[in-house]
């Protein structure tokens, strides 16, 4: 595979193309995680409304009939009233996790147990863990576990 980058001064905006002899998988998948770049999903913290790019989501949470994702970064606040940053980047959306789940599709998110679906991107670390479980450390040091149902599709991203 071949990757050209072209800096051209007088173009509005960024423009990628891409020439193959057919569209594969492969070639799909990297248009995905390409438009995962492009996505934003709003949230509520702290009485204010954010717009986060869905690269920068950490994981995502159902808790409580409540749907919750976590950043380390931060983004920007769509709320009159406030112009802070984003807190303690903990975000409530109204959108159900199965919901999440089917917008996040073909990026690198991927479902680590019924209740977690994690950024495969923002993962630091991982090793086994008891029962067939993996015990994943985020880059901002958080620590998750993929249940042993959901461990062939952690294994499958490593390419395992």
């Amino acid at each position: 595979m071949e990757i050209l980058i072209h800096e051209d001064k007088e173009l509005p905006d960024s423009r990628i193309e891409i020439y193959c002899p057919e569209v594969s998988e492969e070639i799909l998948d990297m248009v995905a995680k390409l438009r995962v770049y492009d996505k934003k999903i709003t949230g509520v913290n702290d009485g204010g409304t954010y717009i986060v790019v869905v690269s920068e989501i950490l994981y995502v949470e159902s808790v409580d009939k409540r749907t919750f994702f976590y950043t380390q970064r931060s983004c920007h606040n769509t709320s009159r009233s406030s112009s802070q940053g984003c807190g303690e980047g903990v975000y409530e959306t109204p959108l159900k996790l199965y919901e999440l789940e089917e917008r996040l599709g073909r990026s690198d998110f991927f479902r680590a147990s019924k209740s977690t679906i994690i950024n495969f991107n923002q993962i630091q670390s991982l090793r086994p863990d008891f029962g067939g479980r993996m015990l994943v450390q985020m880059k901002n040091g958080e620590k998750l576990y993929v249940s042993r149902q959901y461990v062939p599709v952690l294994k499958r991203k490593l390419g395992l």
